[in-house]
Protein backbone atom coordinates (compact mmCIF):
# COMPACT_ATOMS: atom_id res chain seq x y z
CA UNK A 1 0.00 0.00 0.00
CA UNK A 2 1.25 2.94 -0.74
CA UNK A 3 0.43 6.43 1.40
CA UNK A 4 0.22 10.13 0.75
CA UNK A 5 0.07 13.01 3.01
CA UNK A 6 -2.43 15.39 1.02
CA UNK A 7 -1.28 19.08 1.99
CA UNK A 8 1.64 20.54 -0.02
CA UNK A 9 2.44 17.04 -0.98
CA UNK A 10 0.12 15.46 -3.57
CA UNK A 11 -2.19 19.40 -2.98
CA UNK A 12 0.28 21.93 -3.85
CA UNK A 13 -0.61 24.44 -1.03
CA UNK A 14 -2.75 23.66 2.41
CA UNK A 15 -6.28 22.82 1.32
CA UNK A 16 -8.07 23.21 4.76
CA UNK A 17 -6.32 27.29 4.77
CA UNK A 18 -7.57 27.47 1.06
CA UNK A 19 -11.00 26.32 2.17
CA UNK A 20 -11.13 28.80 4.60
CA UNK A 21 -10.46 31.51 2.69
CA UNK A 22 -12.77 29.77 -0.21
CA UNK A 23 -15.80 29.85 2.45
CA UNK A 24 -14.50 33.56 3.97
CA UNK A 25 -16.39 35.08 0.37
CA UNK A 26 -18.99 33.55 1.31
CA UNK A 27 -18.96 34.35 4.89
CA UNK A 28 -17.49 37.41 5.68
CA UNK A 29 -18.59 36.87 9.36
CA UNK A 30 -15.37 34.90 9.60
CA UNK A 31 -12.88 37.66 9.35
CA UNK A 32 -13.27 38.07 13.04
CA UNK A 33 -11.30 34.55 13.48
CA UNK A 34 -8.94 35.32 11.41
CA UNK A 35 -5.93 36.67 14.11
CA UNK A 36 -6.57 32.76 15.70
CA UNK A 37 -6.10 31.18 12.13
CA UNK A 38 -3.36 32.84 11.36
CA UNK A 39 -1.80 31.81 14.88
CA UNK A 40 -2.65 28.83 14.26
CA UNK A 41 -1.08 28.23 11.23
CA UNK A 42 2.09 29.94 12.43
CA UNK A 43 2.35 27.12 15.68
CA UNK A 44 1.69 24.27 12.93
CA UNK A 45 4.17 25.56 10.30
CA UNK A 46 6.71 25.78 13.28
CA UNK A 47 5.34 22.21 14.83
CA UNK A 48 4.64 23.78 18.35
CA UNK A 49 1.06 22.52 18.65
CA UNK A 50 -0.34 19.83 19.99
CA UNK A 51 -3.14 17.96 19.99
CA UNK A 52 -4.18 19.07 23.25
CA UNK A 53 -3.18 22.70 22.86
CA UNK A 54 -5.23 22.47 19.39
CA UNK A 55 -8.34 21.80 20.94
CA UNK A 56 -7.92 23.82 24.03
CA UNK A 57 -6.51 26.77 21.94
CA UNK A 58 -9.07 26.15 19.08
CA UNK A 59 -11.51 23.41 19.43
CA UNK A 60 -14.43 25.62 21.24
CA UNK A 61 -14.07 28.46 18.42
CA UNK A 62 -14.55 25.48 15.29
CA UNK A 63 -16.92 23.80 17.56
CA UNK A 64 -19.09 26.73 17.74
CA UNK A 65 -18.72 27.85 14.04
CA UNK A 66 -19.36 24.21 12.45
CA UNK A 67 -22.85 23.74 13.95
CA UNK A 68 -23.58 27.14 11.77
CA UNK A 69 -22.84 25.76 8.28
CA UNK A 70 -25.23 24.29 6.11
CA UNK A 71 -25.20 22.73 2.63
CA UNK A 72 -21.70 21.75 3.60
CA UNK A 73 -21.39 19.43 0.72
CA UNK A 74 -22.00 21.98 -2.31
CA UNK A 75 -19.95 24.64 -0.23
CA UNK A 76 -17.07 21.38 -0.79
CA UNK A 77 -18.28 20.61 -4.24
CA UNK A 78 -17.74 24.77 -5.86
CA UNK A 79 -14.42 24.82 -3.18
CA UNK A 80 -13.22 21.67 -5.40
CA UNK A 81 -14.20 22.86 -8.45
CA UNK A 82 -12.19 25.95 -7.78
CA UNK A 83 -9.00 23.94 -6.71
CA UNK A 84 -8.67 20.50 -8.08
CA UNK A 85 -6.16 22.07 -10.59
CA UNK A 86 -3.98 21.97 -7.04
CA UNK A 87 -3.73 18.24 -7.93
CA UNK A 88 0.46 17.97 -8.28
CA UNK A 89 0.99 16.25 -11.68
CA UNK A 90 3.27 13.35 -10.46
CA UNK A 91 0.38 11.70 -8.04
CA UNK A 92 -2.17 11.16 -11.33
CA UNK A 93 1.50 9.31 -13.15
CA UNK A 94 1.95 6.93 -9.97
CA UNK A 95 -1.68 6.48 -9.00
CA UNK A 96 -2.55 3.01 -7.53
CA UNK A 97 -6.05 1.35 -6.66
CA UNK A 98 -4.65 0.90 -2.89
CA UNK A 99 -3.45 4.68 -2.89
CA UNK A 100 -4.11 5.73 1.24
CA UNK A 101 -4.09 9.74 1.99
CA UNK A 102 -3.35 10.51 5.30
CA UNK A 103 -3.49 13.98 6.56
CA UNK A 104 -4.58 16.16 9.36
CA UNK A 105 -7.28 18.19 6.64
CA UNK A 106 -10.45 17.62 7.67
CA UNK A 107 -12.37 14.21 6.08
CA UNK A 108 -15.58 16.53 5.01
CA UNK A 109 -12.66 18.20 2.32
CA UNK A 110 -11.34 15.15 1.58
CA UNK A 111 -14.07 12.93 1.19
CA UNK A 112 -14.94 14.70 -2.45
CA UNK A 113 -11.61 15.28 -4.00
CA UNK A 114 -10.93 11.39 -3.09
CA UNK A 115 -14.01 10.69 -5.19
CA UNK A 116 -13.02 12.81 -8.22
CA UNK A 117 -9.56 11.10 -7.94
CA UNK A 118 -10.46 7.62 -7.91
CA UNK A 119 -9.12 7.17 -4.31
CA UNK A 120 -10.92 4.81 -1.79
CA UNK A 121 -9.00 4.83 0.76
CA UNK A 122 -8.14 8.61 2.75
CA UNK A 123 -8.07 9.32 7.35
CA UNK A 124 -8.15 12.79 7.83
CA UNK A 125 -9.62 14.81 10.79
CA UNK A 126 -12.91 13.95 11.63
CA UNK A 127 -15.35 16.89 13.10
CA UNK A 128 -19.18 15.85 14.18
CA UNK A 129 -21.55 18.27 12.15
CA UNK A 130 -23.91 18.39 14.75
CA UNK A 131 -21.81 19.01 17.96
CA UNK A 132 -18.95 20.93 16.15
CA UNK A 133 -16.31 18.87 18.10
CA UNK A 134 -13.50 17.05 16.68
CA UNK A 135 -13.84 13.75 17.06
CA UNK A 136 -10.11 12.92 15.28
CA UNK A 137 -7.06 15.51 15.08
CA UNK A 138 -5.10 13.92 12.61
CA UNK A 139 -1.70 15.34 13.03
CA UNK A 140 1.66 14.08 13.66
CA UNK A 141 1.77 10.25 15.74
CA UNK A 142 -2.11 10.62 15.52
CA UNK A 143 -1.55 9.58 11.83
CA UNK A 144 0.37 6.24 13.20
CA UNK A 145 -2.88 5.38 15.63
CA UNK A 146 -5.63 6.22 13.11
CA UNK A 147 -3.85 4.00 10.58
CA UNK A 148 -3.31 1.56 12.27
CA UNK A 149 -7.25 1.07 14.03
CA UNK A 150 -8.62 1.29 10.49
CA UNK A 151 -5.79 -0.66 8.44
CA UNK A 152 -4.42 -2.88 10.68
CA UNK A 153 -2.44 -5.32 9.55
CA UNK A 154 -1.42 -3.33 6.41
CA UNK A 155 2.14 -2.23 5.82
CA UNK A 156 2.98 0.85 3.87
CA UNK A 157 5.18 0.33 0.96
CA UNK A 158 5.80 3.67 -0.23
CA UNK A 159 5.27 6.75 1.98
CA UNK A 160 5.01 10.64 0.53
CA UNK A 161 5.26 13.40 2.54
CA UNK A 162 6.19 17.31 2.64
CA UNK A 163 6.90 17.82 6.48
CA UNK A 164 9.21 15.99 8.93
CA UNK A 165 6.12 15.93 11.65
CA UNK A 166 5.21 12.80 9.68
CA UNK A 167 8.64 11.12 11.12
CA UNK A 168 6.43 8.66 12.64
CA UNK A 169 5.07 7.60 9.74
CA UNK A 170 8.44 7.87 7.74
CA UNK A 171 9.62 5.02 10.46
CA UNK A 172 6.77 2.56 9.53
CA UNK A 173 7.08 2.51 6.19
CA UNK A 174 9.77 0.55 3.78
CA UNK A 175 10.46 3.72 1.54
CA UNK A 176 10.05 6.99 2.24
CA UNK A 177 9.98 10.42 -0.03
CA UNK A 178 10.10 13.96 0.88
CA UNK A 179 8.07 15.93 -1.59
CA UNK A 180 9.10 19.84 -1.72
CA UNK A 181 6.94 21.44 -4.90
CA UNK A 182 7.19 18.82 -7.95
CA UNK A 183 10.82 17.51 -6.47
CA UNK A 184 10.33 13.92 -5.08
CA UNK A 185 13.47 12.85 -2.77
CA UNK A 186 13.99 9.57 -1.31
CA UNK A 187 14.75 10.15 2.12
CA UNK A 188 14.53 5.77 2.80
Amino acid sequence: MNVYDFDNTIYDGESAMDFFFFYLKRDPSLFKYMPKVFHALYKYKRGNVTLEEAINDYGDTVSDYFVTITDIDSIVCDFWDKHEKNIKPFYREIQKEDDLIISGSPEFNLEEICKRLGINHYIGSVIDFETGEFKRFNFKENKVKAFNELYPGHEIDDFYTDSLHDLSLIELSKNAYFVKGNKITKIK
